[in-house]
């Protein structure tokens, strides 16, 4: 007969096994389903160590030279990496230099990367994340319930899904706040029982400070909320013990996350006014003011729910039904959750704990909302700057469930049917149906293909790299239907005054040039031109936006 402990060990271990599982099932199901968008393009493209400045600009250009920044050059070492990404991105390097040797190991030389090689890296970062959770619930609420609870969150939720399943740096960013935040709990749990922080868990706190920096940059917002939670816990324990002193660690810790942080300054003063940025400035949330609050509670449920709500690709009674399906189900759940936190708070020895990650949660979210309306930097516009402080939602989640487990009359069903939902959610992602997705290359593609069957121009306003990448992936779709042939025209500033109208001119003379019949299709094309000039009637049956892009189609005959 085996001991009692062991028995729940084994318990415990199988359970974390099968959320493994089902996170691992979630994150690659589909994961090549759809072309890259912009970000994902910019993400393959310097982890390569190439370069988007090889793509020429004002010339008619085919597919093929398009996509030419996304070969596999295996001259490019690591070097390349870091310059090509310091001088035409705004990003930090790691992830980077880690997705460079792992597209290097599996990609053949001179071929077109893999979409789902490059979203595999996030997708295994993504899976780790689970047993980091349940690590984080144990140390942080010593109850391996929690840790369950937590695991099973991370492995379902819609939005953790939504994030593992994209060729970008956030699930190693958000894998290192669950470091981060699990090291600050325990920094302040050792101030309130008046102990030493072990010296091993401050040099691993600065690592990971320090890494996280180096990942993105926003992982500034979780070192700062950490800090403020932190200076308070010291200022109220310092109030009633004035003669504590065990403190030394924590400030070697303050010190070293802040000297690791102080080097990427000189890379950080650039980006307010990169091209690259400006884009978080444009949704006026002085004069919308609703809209960022409306965004982030979206962003916020969808860590627990998301139901099919894609604008793009299902028909109204589909949105309308989701959308009381999802008001039902928060009436049911929320108090039910709200219950599960307070009965866990009151019966468990994890009220401190609680507080930290309330505080914690609190400080984020005030100043996601204090770059949004006081500085004009709207934090709320996309879904995958929420990471910042996902983990701690997460965590209050776990506790929460696990306050219902044990203490709800039929409690494990209510839990049970929780987990389902967020699971439906995780699928809702998997099949592209929820609101989280981006841009849609493959739908405008598609309409492009279907509506198109002359020769066919794809011309936009080129401003940086990120126009470049829309284009990328709109070709990136052609290629999968090898009987299609399109041409591109990007539209670069004129180097002497920084407007556009060399560029137009030479769009207008290329159109001139090219056999007739053509639809020339004009995508993000915001500046002025004048195609009638050219024999090219505008259709107005199409025209709008398709897969968030906008566009208009004329038709230029013989």
């Amino acid at each position: 007969m085996l001991p009692t402990s062991v028995i729940k060990n084994r318990s415990h271990l199988l359970l974390l096994l099968l959320w493994l599982v089902i996170g691992i099932f979630l994150r690659f199901l589909r994961l090549a389903a759809l072309p890259p968008w912009t970000d994902e393009c910019a993400t393959m493209v310097f982890s390569l160590g190439n370069s988007f400045r090889t793509v020429p600009l004002n010339e008619i250009i085919s597919s093929d030279i398009l996509l030419q920044p996304l070969q596999v050059n295996p001259a490019n070492g690591i070097n390349s990496v870091i310059k090509e990404l310091l001088t035409q991105s705004t990003h930090p390097p790691v992830y980077f230099a880690l997705a460079h040797f792992w597209m290097k190991l599996f990609s053949p030389p001179g071929e077109i990367a893999s979409i789902w090689l490059a979203r595999s890296l996030s997708a295994i970062f993504g899976v780790l994340s689970i047993p980091a959770m349940f690590c984080c619930g144990y140390v942080t609420f010593r109850s391996k319930l929690v840790g369950q609870m937590a695991a099973a969150m991370m492995a379902v939720s819609p939005y953790i899904v939504f994030l593992g399943r994209e060729a970008r740096h956030y699930t190693l960013a958000m894998l290192l706040v669950i470091a981060s935040l699990c090291c600050c709990v325990k920094a302040i749990q050792s101030i309130h029982c008046q102990q030493s922080l072990p010296m091993w868990t401050v040099l691993t706190w600065v690592a990971i400070n320090s890494l996280g920096i180096a990942t993105h940059y926003f992982f500034a917002l979780t070192l700062t909320a950490e800090a403020l939670v932190l200076f308070a816990h010291i200022w109220r324990n310092r109030k009633q013990n004035p003669r504590q002193s065990n403190w030394w660690r924590i400030w070697i810790a303050v010190l070293g996350t802040l000297i690791g942080c102080l080097v990427w300054i000189p890379f950080l003063q650039s980006i307010p006014d990169n091209d690259l940025t400006n884009w978080v400035a444009i949704s006026n949330p002085q004069t919308r003011w609703l809209e960022p609050i409306g965004r982030l509670m979206l962003w916020n449920i969808s860590m627990l729910l998301l139901l099919p709500s894609a604008f793009t690709s299902l028909p109204i009674g589909i949105l309308i039904a989701s959308g009381i399906a999802t008001l039902l189900f928060l009436l049911l759940s929320v108090p039910k959750i709200i219950y599960g936190l307070k009965t866990y708070k009151e019966c468990s020895d994890g009220c401190l704990e609680i507080q930290i990650l309330y505080e914690y949660l609190l400080v984020v979210v005030f100043l996601c909302l204090f770059f949004t309306y006081a500085l004009s930097k709207d934090l709320t516009l996309a879904a995958r700057f929420q990471y910042v402080y996902a983990p701690a939602i997460i965590l209050l989640l776990g506790a929460s469930l696990a306050g219902c487990w044990q203490h709800l009359i039929k409690g494990k069903g209510s839990v049970s049917i929780i987990l389902l939902t967020a699971l439906l959610g995780g699928l809702t992602v998997d099949w592209n149906l929820g609101y989280l997705q981006n841009q849609r290359p493959d739908i405008l593609a598609s309409l492009i293909h279907g509506v198109s069957p002359n020769n066919t121009l794809v011309a936009t306003k080129h401003l940086h790299h990120g126009q470049t990448g829309r284009m990328m992936g709109l070709a990136w779709e052609f290629q999968r239907q090898a009987d299609f042939n399109v041409q591109f025209f990007l539209a670069g500033k004129d180097s002497n005054n920084q407007n556009y109208t060399g560029s137009v001119q030479k769009l207008q003379d290329r159109i001139a040039k090219i056999q007739r019949p053509l639809d020339a299709w004009l995508v993000e094309f915001r500046t002025p031109i004048n195609l009638e000039s050219q024999q090219c009637v505008q259709d107005k049956q199409y025209g709008k936006t398709a897969g968030e892009y906008s566009y208009k189609l004329y038709h230029c005959l013989s």
